[in-house]
């Protein structure tokens, strides 16, 4: 009989050992003599990479495609600074400052001829010594910060200052975007383009931001719109003599104006607020969840108002033609006015106005110091008003489960 024997396990390892020393000497190895000179370089330049052109003095025009960057502040005696004259460029400010010395503010810090397209202008600032001296804008610097009507264009991060007229103006018709930019004291528009993003504009003798669509930004005026869009997303604006904002749809957005309308909505006010002393605080063709309030004019005046607030002193405190879970008050005047129909509604007067007048009352209440608390021309159904003076707390032509303090009913049905 055979018998096998255990291997050796110190004879295993001596012999893998033997294995692996011998490994080396069996594949050939280059040389480690390093090769004569010194090292070359085995990355690629920035210009190798993305070729940029720097800009150190000024005026200078831009006459091919491409990147350019400034090295240093730029100054001109008078004119314009930089203008763009090809299709194609980019422009880093680099964070330096572009001014003009000219005693009478004239030219452009940035002008972009016409017909372009594919373009970028980038971080810095341009400053002109413009002022505004109660509402008159006048010094030294330049006209216009940037100007021009390009295609496909975007402006941000830059800050433009103290121009006789224009800020960021890009037109509103080509694909244009201003991101991240501010405008401070300038004579008329602040900036303009497609669309407009986390960007303000204050002290502007115009419209201080005008665009398509504008989201989170800030527009203050002192004689035109504080902030114009065709749809306005978290933004605000205010106006001296103008409308603060003024939008075909508004979604929380705030307005505010001394003697205009505090914030407009041609279609949909959504989540807003407006605010005037002469005139009316918020106006909407479709207002939901908003407030408005106003000295001299309505709170809040809609075709449709849903969830509202309407506050005046002298007039009415809201006003519609259909007023839904509504509130209004007043002063003066009437707290809360609907021509056709006011449901689930108060409305309060503290002068002669009624509380709430409506074609139809639909479970309401109506309050009034001297005048109706519940006026319904037609119909009050479920209403209830009252009043410290005036001729009635609720007067209707017909009431249905309706009552008053004091009543003035010709019909009544469902009533004890």
């Amino acid at each position: 009989m055979i018998q096998t024997r255990n291997p050796n396990p110190l004879l295993a390892l001596a012999l893998i050992a033997t294995l692996d020393l011998q490994g080396p000497t069996v594949l050939a190895q280059g040389s480690l003599t390093p090769p004569p000179g010194a090292p070359a370089p085995t990355m690629k330049t920035l210009d190798q990479i993305e070729a940029r052109t720097p800009i150190s003095s000024a005026p200078i025009t831009i006459s091919n495609p491409g990147s350019y960057y400034l090295t240093t502040n730029l100054s001109v005696s008078g004119g314009d600074a930089i203008t763009i004259a090809a299709s194609g460029v980019t422009l880093d400010l680099s964070g330096f400052t572009i001014t003009s010395t000219a005693p009478g503010a004239a030219g452009n810090g940035i002008l972009i001829n016409s017909g372009l397209r594919n373009l970028a202008i980038l971080n810095g600032f341009i400053q002109g010594g413009v002022t505004n001296n109660g509402g008159a804008y006048s010094g030294s610097g330049f006209g216009f910060g940037i100007y021009g009507f390009p295609q496909n264009a975007r402006v941000c991060g830059v800050s433009v200052a103290g121009c006789l007229y224009l800020g960021i103006y890009l037109g509103t018709g080509d694909s244009t975007l201003v991101d991240s930019c501010t405008v401070r004291t300038v004579g008329s528009v602040g900036i303009m383009a497609s669309i407009i993003k986390a960007s303000v504009a204050k002290d502007c003798g115009d419209s201080a931001i005008l665009g398509f669509q504008v989201a989170d930004c800030r527009g203050e005026s002192t004689s035109g719109s504080g902030l114009i869009a065709n749809t306005a997303l978290n933004c605000y604006g205010s106006s001296s003599s103008g409308t603060g904002l003024n939008a075909y749809t508004a979604e929380n957005c705030q307005g505010e104006s001394t003697s205009g309308v505090g914030l407009n909505a041609n279609s949909t006010a959504l989540n807003c607020s407006g605010t005037s002393t002469s005139s009316h605080g918020v106006v909407a063709i479709t207002a939901l969840n908003c407030s408005g309030s106003s000295s001299s004019g309505a709170g809040l005046r809609a075709t449709l108002a849903h969830n509202c607030r309407g506050e005046s002193s002298s007039s009415y405190g809201l006003t519609a033609n259909m007023a839904h879970n509504c509130l209004g008050q007043s002063s003066g005047g009437t707290g809360l006015d609907a021509s056709r129909t006011a449901q689930d509604c108060q409305g309060f007067s503290a002068g002669s106005g009624d509380g709430v007048h409506a074609f139809i009352v639909n479970n309401c209440f109506g309050e009034s110091s001297s005048g109706y608390g519940v006026y319904a021309v037609d119909i009050a159904i479920g209403s209830y008003g009252s009043t410290i003076s005036g001729l009635a707390g609720l007067r209707a032509w017909i009431g249905n489960s309706s009552d008053g303090n004091t009543m003035a009913v010709n019909y009544k049905f469902n009533m004890p």
